[in-house]
């Protein structure tokens, strides 16, 4: 197991530079000028300077690979190409806790509200509880969080005023977006562990444990519950990934000042430092929530463990 985290660990740079290639490579390869967005003709001697105070008078692969990330990470004063008084890491330190603790309740939420919906679900199968429980993942994974999010502002907020309506700061203002945030991921989490639960109830094991004597809600919850979570674990990795970086549209409805916004205002203003540094976090959080849940697999199924020492 230690050996496994380990070698993982030590591929997680690997995995950051492909992606942070591949990025670079995209966005240089994008039509339009560097600094055309948002402003109007430029004085050649205003345009000269502003090329050489972000590195453009610099070769590619220099820019790219050397100074941008040298100025990113270690010196700290690469500054964002919209907000030239900004640094990057400025605008991300501001930001990502924002998200980060956005991320926290919304995923607390997701699985908390996904897997107590795939349990009652699974515990009275084909009933009237498990259609109206599929009806309500299928709504939540239909509707966009803009139209949830609409909709919760203005009956919570709104019409029963029992939460506030936008801002941040209060334990009161992270309610309504967390909740938008996790629904259509709840309702996945809910139909995944419903048919975890579902197949696991059908193992040997589990007639096993009704012929000892065990209730149905025993088997269920001592032996199925367990082994229905893995395809939940797959899921959550990219899930708590997306959930942690934020969401656009969840930030824009419940004026949050996160890193979703920056995400799109980086793109749609050609922001190259920007855009590096997002897709930089976002690729740590994906690989490394990845990992997390490979080691969640081996405390979960023995097998894996045994597996692995056998490697």
């Amino acid at each position: 197991m230690l050996i496994y985290a380990r070698n993982r660990l030590l591929a997680l740079p690997i995995f950051v530079f492909v992606i942070y290639f591949f990025t670079v490579v995209l966005i240089s390869q994008a039509p339009g000028e560097v600094f055309a967005a948002g402003e109007k003709e430029l004085p050649p001697e205003v345009l000269a300077e502003k090329l050489k105070a972000y590195n453009y008078d610099q070769s590619f692969w220099q820019r790219y690979f050397w100074t941008w990330p040298y100025r990113l990470l270690v010196t700290g004063d690469l500054p964002a190409h919209q907000y030239p008084d900004w640094t990057v890491r400025e605008i991300m330190g501001d930001a990502l806790p924002v998200s980060l603790q956005l991320g926290t309740f919304a995923l607390t939420f997701a699985v908390l509200l996904g897997i107590a919906a795939g349990l009652i679900a699974a515990r009275f199968p084909h009933g009237w509880v498990d259609r109206c429980s599929l009806g309500l993942t299928l709504i939540g994974i239909s509707l966009p969080t803009f139209v949830t999010g609409a909709a919760l502002l203005i009956v919570a907020g709104l019409w029963l005023r029992v939460v506030p309506v936008g801002g941040w700061g209060q334990v009161s203002q992270i309610f309504l977006p967390a909740l938008t945030l996790a629904l259509p991921y709840a309702a996945y989490i809910a139909r995944l562990t419903r048919a975890g639960l579902l197949d696991a109830m059908q193992e040997d094991y589990a007639r096993t444990a009704r012929a000892k004597g065990l209730s149905e809600q025993a088997v269920l919850m001592e032996h199925a519950l367990k082994n229905a979570l893995l395809p939940v674990l797959s899921y959550l990795g990219p899930a708590a990934a997306a959930i942690f970086t934020g969401s656009f549209v969840v930030e824009r409805i419940f004026a949050i000042p996160g890193m979703g916004t920056h995400v799109v205002e980086s793109i749609n203003n050609r922001d190259q430092t920007l855009i590096l540094a997002t897709v930089l976090i976002y690729s740590v959080f994906l690989i490394g929530f990845n990992l997390i849940v490979d080691l969640l697999y081996a405390v979960l199924d023995p097998r894996i463990r045994v597996g692995a020492a056998s490697g």
